[in-house]
């Protein structure tokens, strides 16, 4: 295979031939993949962001409403790839379950471009003062927004993690290129949102929501276009396990059922195929890890005293098992730091609406439009770590990547904190000035300029690119072979887990500290209320979660695979070769 210029982990194209490694993949066939990442991005920030003014100006909801709806939104748009992703690892591929999922998500923009523009789906205005919708219209605009999520669920897993398979593990030079993938493919995603929350927010706001939610959609359509473009460029992965998922509760059912019988010594005395089984397959044979070690009783050789029938499982399917219990122990740590990431929709936007947002002489800035400067540090910030910081660090760790992937994380999260904290400030000085100005009422204008809050975006954006960045990369990186769309879906489900939990906090904690006639934290009127308290909040149990993390990146153990193929000398003896694919022992730290 190799010796005909094929590429070396198995991919094949869309008929399932094998593609030679020259021709295909590689930066050429991502290019294809790039702009429908962006214009995706920026029809999601083009409804996301500005979605808690629309719901309260257009549709007269109050401000806890408005923010537990656009969290649920923002929640089930990040939830549903979980569906997705299991549909294109069992059953459909990534090619084919992104193309069906993209047609939904493009009939979900289309029916929101109408549900804003068409006089009898939305609420009559008469300057600028709109009434109430009826049942049939909200029924209609929230439709729209869930067609939306449930297409979403289909692309967000498959798009990133089909770009990622166009560069071959095993060829250490598509290998140094693919380190860099996650990193120019989160700068195309930002790109997206930066046009959204300067442009769109200001088309939706000034020019009509109609052609705001319009030109995304256009956008869409055409990015489609130019990927199916790419076709003969594509890589395709093989899937080599039939259910990857029910094989996970398989491990886990068998463990239980051997769980009165005694381990070996060794782990060497587990079942494991022969390396000839592994070339045969063109599976990858992922190595023994101590941790979780009740599993390893799935790999017992004899259990014939428990009753056991079946076969038992191999040292790899056990490994993958620990792969993904391993993931969802990290996984849980990145639940806060999405509900931070959640604020920038919802309160952050809230908090703007109340400041002096005047630029110059007339011109008023949306104050979704301050989002723009997360992107803008990201975008900032990413060829700086990829071109500059990543370099520096490879040299004093030896590691590739620069730092560990749990490193990366571990920066990220300490930001977030530190973005908390500067939130919590902020909001302070801008009850004092409340205070010192007497502007307490729901509609007074803070003479206080909305640029204060510049800080918090921008640390955001910093911190993102450690964070969000580096929890797509961890959670393809270490997910097992056959489930690295499901194991995306780690990412995308802790946004949305984020958001949902951001809802319920504010929920809840508005009605605790509203009971007994108290003032609420997240009033109405944000003048008359305590934002600087929920700030302290999150920030408290940021700062929890941040030590919580570092404890369990002390134990953690990285994914170590290998492949096993047949290469053919020039004696003509057919030999089996091994090459392990080894992480870096600075990996193995934080």
């Amino acid at each position: 295979m190799e010796g005909k210029g094929y590429t070396q982990d198995g991919t094949v194209d869309l008929r399932g031939r094998p593609v030679v490694a020259s021709r295909t993949g590689r930066w050429k066939a991502c290019s294809f993949l790039l702009g429908y990442e962006a214009f995706e991005r920026m029809a999601f920030y083009g409804v996301a962001s500005n979605l808690v003014v629309y719901l309260t100006t257009q549709l007269h909801e109050d401000t806890v409403t408005s923010v537990r709806n656009v969290n649920n939104w923002s929640g089930s748009v990040w939830i549903t790839p979980i569906l997705g992703a299991y549909l294109a690892d069992t059953y459909f591929g990534r090619f084919w379950t992104f193309t069906v999922s993209a047609l939904i998500y493009v009939l979900g923009m289309a029916l929101l471009t109408l549900a804003v523009s068409v006089k009898s789906l939305r609420p009559s205005c008469i300057n600028g003062v709109c009434g109430s919708a009826t049942p049939l219209q909200i029924a209609f605009f929230y439709t729209s927004l869930y067609v939306i999520a449930l297409g979403a669920g289909g692309t967000k897993p498959n798009i990133s993690t089909f770009g990622a398979d166009q560069f071959d593990d095993f060829d250490p030079r598509e290998k140094k290129l693919k380190a860099s993938f996650f990193n120019w493919w989160m700068f195309s995603s930002f790109l997206g949102g930066l046009i959204a929350t300067l442009a769109l927010v200001y088309v939706q706001e000034n020019l009509g929501w109609g052609l705001g939610y319009g030109i995304p959609t256009a956008g869409l359509i055409v990015s489609l276009f130019v990927f199916y473009v790419g076709t003969p460029y594509y890589r395709h992965k093989v899937r080599k396990t039939d259910n990857p998922t029910k094989q996970i509760f398989r491990v886990l059912l068998k463990a239980f059922g051997n769980r009165r019988l005694e381990l070996p010594a060794s782990h060497t005395d587990l079942y494991e195929l022969d390396h000839h089984d592994y070339v045969v397959t063109g599976k990858r044979r992922v190595h023994y890890s101590p941790g979780f070690r009740f599993l390893d009783k799935a790999a017992l050789k004899d259990d014939s005293t428990a009753g056991g029938t079946s076969k038992p499982y191999t040292v790899t399917q056990v490994e993958e098992t620990k792969l993904v219990l391993r993931m969802a122990v990290v996984w849980l740590t990145t639940l806060v730091p999405s509900t931070i990431f959640a604020q920038v929709n919802t309160l952050f936007v809230k908090q703007g609406t109340t400041l002096d947002r005047r630029l110059g002489h007339g011109f008023q800035i949306p104050a979704a439009s301050l989002g723009s400067f997360v992107v803008i540090s990201m975008l900032i910030s990413v060829p700086l770590y990829d071109r500059y910081f990543v370099p520096f660090m490879r040299r004093r760790t030896g590691n590739p990547r620069g730092i560990s992937l749990l490193q990366r994380l571990g920066v990220g999260f300490a930001i977030q904190v530190v973005v908390t904290l500067v939130a919590s400030l902020v909001e302070m000085r801008r009850m004092q000035t409340v205070r010192a100005h007497g502007t307490a009422g729901a509609k007074d204008l803070v003479p206080m300029s909305i640029f204060w809050l510049l800080p918090q975006y921008v640390l955001l954006g910093i911190g993102d690119v450690f964070n969000a960045v580096g929890l797509l990369e961890f959670f393809y990186d270490q997910s097992p072979e056959d489930m690295q769309s499901l194991g995306t879906t780690f990412f995308t489900s802790s946004i949305g887990a984020g958001n949902f939990l951001n809802s319920m906090l504010v929920t809840v904690v508005d009605r605790l500290t509203r009971a007994g006639g108290g003032k609420s934290w997240i009033g109405e009127n944000l003048n008359d209320s305590h934002l600087d308290y929920y700030y302290g909040f999150l920030m408290a149990i940021s700062a929890i979660n941040m030590v919580v993390f570092l404890w369990i990146s002390k134990g953690y153990h990285y994914k170590e695979e290998s492949i096993e193929v047949t290469e053919v000398t020039t004696s003509s003896v057919e030999m089996e070769v091994r090459l392990v694919e080894e992480k870096p022992l600075s990996d193995a730290q934080v």
